[in-house]
Order: structure tokens, then sequence, then C-alpha cells
């Protein structure tokens, strides 16, 4: 018992835990699945214990008593059980790489959840999920991670809400949120229905370095010209939910880029100088007037995302595709497509393809619904010999 490192309890009918169980100093896997657990076992201090799989119980509730002594844990498995939420201090299991929360009943997530620094893989599928779309959970986990880091940030800039006018401040300062450029080195001007980006918003980064640009969801017509004074820091930028129809120079300097959203705006083409942003690792243009594939993203070769659902793109080039060596997911939902290239199978990369909503006849539906390696396989096998 001193030394017992692995102990596989699955299969029983068992209700509780003995206590006795938790107390197993050497213990580093414990195997509780498939049985009648209500709850998980209050543990003490766990120092070896990095795997615990629950799956298949009847947990309703997981608590910070559970988790505050698992801080080892690098394996979290509680599928198919009926969690209704996940505590804030799941974020002090520090070393936690894998957590499956598959099939339960949660409803809401902690956003802290993005900030567990070594999480490889979480699974959330079959969870009434309310503040996260299913297209973003099928993006695999570094998006939804970024995603749920990107909103704590906009709970901290709902908490610094703008500072009162008083006759010490100057209406334009007011509404320029300085904690979020010098603590998260974040500029965000959304939601407001602007035309323009207002000046005092470029003038208050002066020397402060920001990293992320959020204008999305205004009116802006075009990539506001000022954006050309961050290029040596910006890595993210969105700008959806405008009215832009073409991408200026001023964006295609911005050497430093990694992840650009532009989804829902006028866009038709994008100009070939954006191949200067050799970091790009994200594009998302879902929901614009792309009639063609835009040729440029082909000679992007850091390139691991491409989002191009719902416009009317009629045709792809797949040795353009294969060229792209990190390409991992590919939407071309909801486009015109009228036929597929079988040299699309070749593109070893790919591990999501998403082709729904296209007018070509093959692959027929029931080859698309069994994922992304059957459809690959699909088109190499009309690869002609």
């Amino acid at each position: 018992e001193k030394r017992l490192r692995q102990l596989d309890c699955s299969k029983n009918y068992l209700e509780t835990v003995p206590s006795k169980l938790a107390t197993m100093a050497s213990l580093e896997q414990l195997y509780l699945r498939k049985n009648k657990l209500r709850s998980l076992p209050e543990f003490p201090p766990c120092e070896l214990l990095k795997e615990l799989h629950a799956g298949e119980n009847q947990i309703e509730i997981l608590n910070a008593e559970n988790l505050k002594h698992l801080n080892s844990l690098s394996v979290l498995e509680l599928r198919d059980n009926k969690i209704k939420s996940v505590p804030d201090e799941i974020t002090l299991l520090q070393k936690l790489e894998r957590l499956d929360l598959a099939n339960n009943d949660i409803s809401r997530l902690p956003y802290t959840l993005g900030n567990l620094p070594q999480l490889k893989f979480l699974a959330l599928e079959g969870n009434p999920l309310r503040t996260i779309r299913r297209d973003l959970l099928q993006k695999g986990t570094q998006e939804l991670l970024k995603y749920l880091r990107s909103k704590i940030q906009d709970d901290v800039t709902t908490v610094n809400e703008e500072p009162p006018v008083t006759a010490m401040t100057l209406p334009s300062e007011s509404r320029v949120n300085m904690h979020a450029i010098t603590s998260l080195k974040l500029l965000e001007y959304s939601e407001k229905q602007a035309a323009v980006i207002p000046n005092d918003m470029f003038d208050a980064v002066r020397s402060n370095p920001v990293t992320t640009v959020n204008f999305s969801k205004n009116q802006l017509n075009e990539v506001p010209p000022r954006i050309v004074e961050l290029k040596d820091s910006v890595c993210d930028v969105s700008l959806g939910f405008n009215k832009i129809s073409s991408i200026s120079s001023e964006l295609c300097v911005l050497h430093k880029l990694t992840h650009l959203d532009i989804r829902n705006n006028f866009l038709t083409s994008l100009p070939e100088e954006m191949e200067a942003l050799t970091r790009l690792q994200l594009i998302n243009l879902s929901f614009n007037r792309f009639k063609a594939f835009p040729s440029v993203l082909y000679r992007i070769p850091a390139l691991e995302t491409i989002l191009l659902s719902d416009n009317q793109v009629g045709c792809v080039d797949a040795q353009g595709l294969r060229a792209l060596a990190a390409l991992g997911t590919l939407d071309l939902r909801n486009n015109d497509l009228l036929q597929l290239p079988p040299e699309l199978g070749r593109c070893q990369s790919l591990r999501t393809l998403l082709l729904e909503g296209n007018p070509f006849r093959t692959p027929r539906a029931a080859v698309l619904a069994k994922g992304t390696a059957a459809v690959l396989e699909y088109l190499r096998s009309r690869i002609p010999a």
C-alpha cells in the first residue's frame, strides 16, 4: 500500500470512496470510472497523484474542496457525469495538461480556465454551453483557451469602467481605458457603432506597446490608418463586424501579426502585400463577399487556421494549400464549391476540414459526416493513378 502507484476501481458499484484510499502517499494514477459516485472524494495533499479518471459516474458537484490538494494533477477526466459548473478553483491545478468534461450539464465556464499554463487538451462537447459558440468548440483547445483569456480581459475592462468625468479630466480622455492599455496591453474600442476610431485612443498608447487591438462591431469603412503606429508590438487584431470593403497597406506592415479577425465585413479580395505578414497563424474571413479563394494566402507559410465560411468561393487550389505545411484547420462551409480537387487529399497537415453547405455532389454527405480523415482519404482515392 505504501508503494502502490496505480489503482483501478473502475466498473464497480462504488457510491463513495473510502478515506483510506485517499491517504495512499505514493499513488500516481487513480481510476474510478463507471461507478455510482455522486461527488469526488476530498483528497488530502497529494504530491504524487498525476491522473484522476472518474468518468461515467453521477457526479453533480465539483467544488474547491475536491480540487485544492490536487496541484500535481496532469490529467483530470470527468466525462459523462452530471456536473453543472466548474469552480474558479480549477486554476489551482497549475500542472493540468488534459481536462475532459465532455457530456456533462455545464452551461458556463470560468474564463480563468484560459490561464492554465500547461493545458493542451480540453474536451467540452456535449455540454449546454451558452457563452461559447459551437464553431469555436470545433477549432480546438488553443483557440478555445485564447477565447477564454480574451473574455478575462473583457471582464477586467468592465470592472475598470471609464473614470467619472470631473473638472480635471477632459471628456476625450474619459473614454480611454488606460488600465487595459498598460496592464493588459489591449487597445479596445468595440461595439461603439463608430465610423472612425478617435485619435485619443491612439494618442493614449504613446510608449506603451499594445499586443491586442479590438475595433470590432463598429461602422468602420476602412482599416484605421493609425494602426500602423502599433506595428512593432501588435500581434492580434480584431476588425470583425464592420463595413470594411478593402484592406489597406497599413495593415500589411504589422509584421508581428499572428491573429487577424475580419469576419462579417464587405471584403471581396485581399491585397498581395499581405504576404509580408510572415507570422500570421490565423485569419478569419467568414461572412464576407469573396468569390475566389484569396491567392495571397497560399504565400503565408505560417498559416495554421483559415476560416472562410459563408462566402461565395467557387474553387480552391490544392497545390497552393499543400504548400501551407502548418495548415491544420480550413473552414469552407457555405460557399459555392461545385467540386473538390482530389489533390486536396494530399494536404497531410489538415486535421479539420469543414465543407458542409456547398453544392458539390461528391463526396456525399455520408462521407462528410465521417470527419476530416475520411474526406481526405476519399479524395486521395480519386487521384488518377
